[in-house]
This record gives C-alpha cells, structure tokens and sequence, in this order.
C-alpha cells in the first residue's frame, strides 16, 4: 500500500506540476487577447464538496460500496474500481466480468478504463480473456506503466505478471445463451432450431435474445475535496466478432473526467459513441455552463444527427440504446437515454436510489 501511494503521489506532484505551467500559460494568453473565460458552474468551497457516486442501472451496490469508501478516506478512484468489482465478480450479471457473455466464438473478451481525475491520468485494457476483474487491470496500468492502452495477450501477460489468476469466465447460464443464439441466429446452417424452453436457464436465454444486450457498467465517484475519478467495465457486445472492442477502454468515448468541470460514462452502443466521442463532448458541455442533463441530452442529438440509415426506425430515429451518466463538479448529477425507460444509480447523503433517465425520444 506505501508503494502503491508513493507512486501516485509522484503521478500527482508530476500532474499538477504541468497542470500549473500550462495553466500559467492559458490565463496570460487571455489577458493579451482579452478573451473571457468560458462560463462554469459555481462550485462550493474546497472540502465542502458534496460526496457522491453515481452509476450505471446495475450499479447500486456499486455506488453504495464506492461512497462508503469515500466516507473513510479512499481515493476516488479505488472507491469506484472496488465499486465495479461487486458487479464484475457477479456472475448474474452477463454485461461484465465472470459471467459476461461470450463472443460469437463463446470466448469472454473483457474491456475495462479508468481514469482519475486528480492526475488527470488513465488506464485501460481491451480484449483481456480469462480475468474477471479488468477494472483492476486497467487500473494498475495507470499505476504501473507509462502507457494508457493494452490490448489482448499483452493485456493478459500483464495482469498475469502482477499476480490475477486466470480461469474461465464462461458461466453455464452464459454458456447456454451464447449456445442459444448459435442455434436460433439462422436456419441456412447446420445447427438445429433448439426444443421449447424445458427449464429455467432456456427461458431466461429466450428472453434475453430477444434483444441483443449491449450491457456495462460505469461509475463516478466525487469526494469532499471535489476530486473526481470514474471507471468503465464490459464484456462488450454479446456475440460480437472476435477481436471486438467497443467504447467502453477508449477514453473520450466509454469515459473522460476533467478535474476542474466533471465526468461523464456511457453504456449502449459502443460505436455510435466511439464516432462522435460523446463523453469528451459532453464534458466540455458542461465546461461551457450546461446541466448534466442539457449536455447529455445535446451529445443524444448529435449522435442521432449522424446516425446511417440502416440503424434508424420507421420514424427515422436512432434503432439502439445509448445511455450517458454524467457528474458536474458542483455535485449536480444526470442520466440521459436515446430511448426507453431508463433509470441509473446514485448514492449520495440521500442514500442509494435509482433515479430516472431523461430520454431524447
């Protein structure tokens, strides 16, 4: 542990270094030019800022656990990856971790990002197999190397290096759907239609494809003294080709803190947000005076405005989930979504609730 603070520490005195020369330099190119300031919001005084933790739907005991942590002291980083970690390690949740679901070859392929906003420094992972906690990995990734990004066997020799055990992430019940799916996806192969659901698993299967999931996990944390930091965690797109990486590690898109005006966290479609960088965008939104709320919602349009003809319905609108979860500095929070009834999670002095997405349509 005195290691694992003595190198963030260096990480932060190095961040906030050249957080301060390039600040310097900002502000006296602002005064030659006379440009102001682009409008933020107000922000309580330092160590009053309102400890919180939002996340995901699938999240509750995520932000529970997050701002417990907070509560005691720990980084806000560490409160969000050991928030994620409850739900990575479930393996009733298929979206993430042990008991995501498979790609179409029935191989889990996890991505995982962190980053934390104090050092303004990330971590990532994409296609890891035979780890259930990428989180973790992508997070000594931050700690530990001089890269952001790594990606299939090298992801796995790395977390194999600092001890993560392998095993197969490949549940029953995962093993079912993705078997499932193999045989109901088309009647030109070879693979029989399968019997009417005879137990409990084929019926959950049945249900679950009726919809291809899409699910994750993000979470953002915020304590007393304004720092924020946050992490996204995945199995991806169920049955995605192999190889697949969605937005969930790229930072910009699955995720993207800036210290000084909040966060913001995707789950959905990966590629949609993947071609418009939404969680970048909707935090400099917000650096410009929108709401949470207003900035997600603005991103939602843009991704519509450049959304192909094949993914669109008969209304002409956006065919596919796309939820943004987002944390200002100031503590006010929002969820939006594309479409649907969508709720997300919040723990704050309020205690731990879901509260309703704002949906475009």
């Amino acid at each position: 542990m005195k290691e694992k603070n003595a190198i963030r520490s260096r990480r932060l005195f190095l961040a906030a270094s050249a957080a301060g020369l390039a600040g310097g330099t900002h502000l006296a190119g602002a005064q030659s030019s006379g440009t102001a300031a682009a409008a933020q919001p107000v922000q309580p005084p330092a160590g009053n800022f309102p400890i919180k933790s939002i996340s995901s739907a699938n999240g509750q005991r995520t932000t529970k656990r997050a701002y417990e942590m907070i509560l005691q002291g720990a980084d806000t980083l560490d409160a969000s990856v050991a928030g994620v970690t409850i739900v990575e390690d479930d393996p009733n949740d298929t979206s993430v971790g042990y008991g995501g679901l498979p790609n179409e070859l029935g191989v889990v392929q996890l991505d995982a990002a962190v980053m934390h906003g104090p050092s303004h420094q990330a971590g990532c992972v994409a296609s890891l197999e035979r780890i259930r906690n990428p989180a973790k990995v992508a997070q000594l990734v931050l700690e530990r190397t001089d890269h952001v990004l790594l990606v299939g066997r090298g992801a796995l020799e790395f977390a194999r290096a600092h001890g993560f055990q392998e095993e197969n992430l490949l549940t029953d019940r995962a093993r079912k759907i993705w078997l499932r799916w193999k045989q109901t996806m088309s009647d030109r192969d070879d693979w029989l239609t399968p019997p009417d659901e005879s137990d409990d698993t084929d019926k959950q299967a049945a249900a679950i494809l009726r919809n291809r999931p899409t699910g994750t996990i993000h979470c953002a944390s915020m304590n007393a003294g304004g720092d924020i930091s946050c992490v996204t965690t995945t199995s991806g797109l169920a049955f995605k080709i192999d190889g697949r990486v969605g937005d969930s590690p790229i930072i910009g898109a699955g995720l993207y803190v800036d210290n000084e005006i909040g966060s913001c966290g995707s789950t959905g479609r990966g590629e949609a947000n993947l071609q418009n960088q939404c969680s970048f965008a909707a935090v400099e939104l917000m650096r410009s005076g929108m709401t949470p709320v207003e900035a997600g919602l603005e991103v939602l349009r843009r991704v519509s405005k450049h959304t192909v003809p094949r993914l669109r319905n008969e209304k002409g609108e956006p065919d596919f989930g796309l939820n943004f979860y987002l944390l200002r500095k100031d503590g006010m929070h929002g969820g939006v979504a594309m479409r649907g009834a969508a709720k997300f999670a919040v723990t704050d002095e309020n205690g731990t609730r879901l509260e309703p997405c704002t949906t475009l349509y």
